[in-house]
């Protein structure tokens, strides 16, 4: 069967008028095929809760990305340390111990921003 080149798209047709016809109905089928999928997607992909699970999923993965960053000078990730913090988050849990928790992460927080304060002012001056 003999084939030439035709279309911008690059692919080969043939020249017999019936197979060459054929294949643009099996063209054309393909084609409605993806655009019916297309319309469904953003059907399924414009409903609120699905929307929202993309927003926590890229929220998950920007909060992740920075923390691997910020770790990645120590040698570990946050893959690495994630069964530590579990484990001390179940024993706060546990203990009820949470508004303690949260009064000690703040004073961490804070100690640490003063630290990095003062650092940044000394090589000011």
């Amino acid at each position: 069967m003999e084939q030439q080149q035709a279309g911008l798209a690059g692919h080969r047709h043939s020249v017999d008028p019936a197979a060459r016809k054929a294949e643009l109905l099996r063209e054309g089928e393909f084609y409605r095929a993806g655009v019916v999928h297309c319309k469904s997607q953003i059907k399924r992909d414009s409903r609120p809760e699905v929307m929202l699970h993309s927003v926590i999923d890229h929220a998950t993965w920007a909060l992740r990305a920075r923390a691997d960053a910020l770790l990645k000078p120590t040698g570990t990730s946050v893959a690495a340390l994630a069964p530590y913090a579990l484990t001390a988050l179940n024993f706060i849990r546990r203990r009820r111990l949470g508004k303690q928790a949260l009064a000690a992460a703040v004073l961490l927080g804070v100690a640490g921003w003063y630290v990095q304060h003062r650092r940044a002012q000394e090589l000011v001056y």
